[in-house]
């Protein structure tokens, strides 16, 4: 098996120093989606010994545009199962170490502390912050990814006493400032270029090679084939973490009355008649939904009022929870004799309780 890596060891900067060093390094991805997957693949094909996959969603059909490790055969899969599969498949040398949840507060610290770095993988600020702030604490660096349309950033934090996440990004936006879910679209080839640099920055972080994106941020612009980047300096405050934030949602978001998906799946065995409004797209709706729940995209919410009279209790769903939040703080002032619960985690949560 010497011969598997000799174009990468051939090379004088890198050479079988570089990839012992690979062999016995220990990376956790968290998230199997779009940015996790190019990465994986190419941190698993260099001979990275030791590689964690974490996520507990299910492959779906719009999964396909840009996560290309997947197929349609894979649709309706565990995102952690096929991963570890076909990435088994690729190198059979590669331990892997399977976490079939999401990142929380509670599992965070536990998890990451066993690693040598982070890739964050995530479309969300919650689970950036949580990572960061983990990350200060265990002292560990991490290397961070983000989409938005066309563009794409990179950039490696807490690496070697530079700067961190929230020197760049002191605070959470609202919900008000963050695109929801079916906004925020990508281009399908933007993940990939994104999550490849990723993997260079892993590389370069584990085995010293080259000038790592530490105190910089890289800007690509898919459209004009274009880079730039911006320098950030350190803040000594944000290096001074010693535990982790009772939450990592916006600090409103207590203020939307929610039931835990768990709670909600008793709700619906019980077969007790209740109002449940589901506020994504058509589209989404027809690729699965909930049996008791009536379509009410939330550019339409206008439209509710005739599925919800009558009714005391309204549960509102989304994909993720981030949607049906926002329906509420709209329907809230207009309905103010109804009581509206936002299910927590929305579909992509219900559909690990009944996959």
């Amino acid at each position: 098996m010497e011969s598997r890596y000799i174009r990468q060891t051939q090379l004088k900067d890198f050479g079988p120093e570089g990839q012992q060093k690979l062999a016995g390094s220990k990376v956790l991805v968290v998230g199997l989606g779009g940015l996790g997957l190019p990465a994986l693949q190419y941190l698993n094909a260099m001979g990275v010994g030791t590689l964690g996959l974490m996520d507990q969603d299910t492959v779906e059909l719009h999964n396909l545009q840009r996560q290309t490790l997947y197929t349609e055969n894979d649709l309706g899969r565990s995102k952690l199962e096929v991963t570890h599969e076909k990435l088994s498949a690729q190198n059979s040398d590669t331990q892997f170490i399977l976490h079939d949840t999401f990142l929380t507060k509670d599992n965070a610290l536990e998890i990451i502390k066993t690693y040598d770095l982070v890739v964050d993988a995530t479309d969300n600020f919650p689970t950036r912050y949580l990572i960061n702030d983990a990350c200060v604490i265990l002292e560990k660096p991490f290397v961070y990814g983000a989409l938005h349309s066309f563009e794409g950033h990179v950039s490696v934090f807490n690496y070697n006493n530079g700067p961190t996440y929230r020197c760049l990004y002191p605070n959470m936006p609202s919900p008000e400032e963050v695109p929801n879910c079916n906004e925020n679209g990508v281009l399908g080839v933007i993940p990939g270029i994104i999550g490849t640099l990723q993997a260079l920055e892993a590389v370069k972080v584990l085995t010293g090679i080259g000038e790592v994106l530490s105190g910089k941020l890289l800007l690509f612009d898919g459209l004009t084939q274009q880079s730039i980047k911006i320098g950030f300096k350190a803040n000594p405050e944000n290096k001074k973490i010693k535990k982790l934030q009772e939450q990592y949602e916006p600090l409103d978001c207590g203020l939307v009355p929610s039931i835990a998906a768990e709670d909600f799946q008793i709700l619906l065995d019980s077969q007790q008649s209740i109002i449940v409004l589901d506020v994504r797209t058509p589209e989404e709706f027809s690729d699965q939904h909930l049996n008791k729940s009536v379509n009410t995209p939330l550019d339409h919410l206008e439209s509710a009022s005739e599925h919800i009279v009558g009714a005391e209790e309204v549960y509102v769903i989304c994909q993720s929870g981030k949607r049906s939040e926002q329906a509420i703080r709209q329907l809230d002032p207009i309905y103010p004799n109804k009581r509206f619960y936002n299910v927590l985690g929305g579909m992509n949560k219900m559909k690990t309780l009944c996959p």
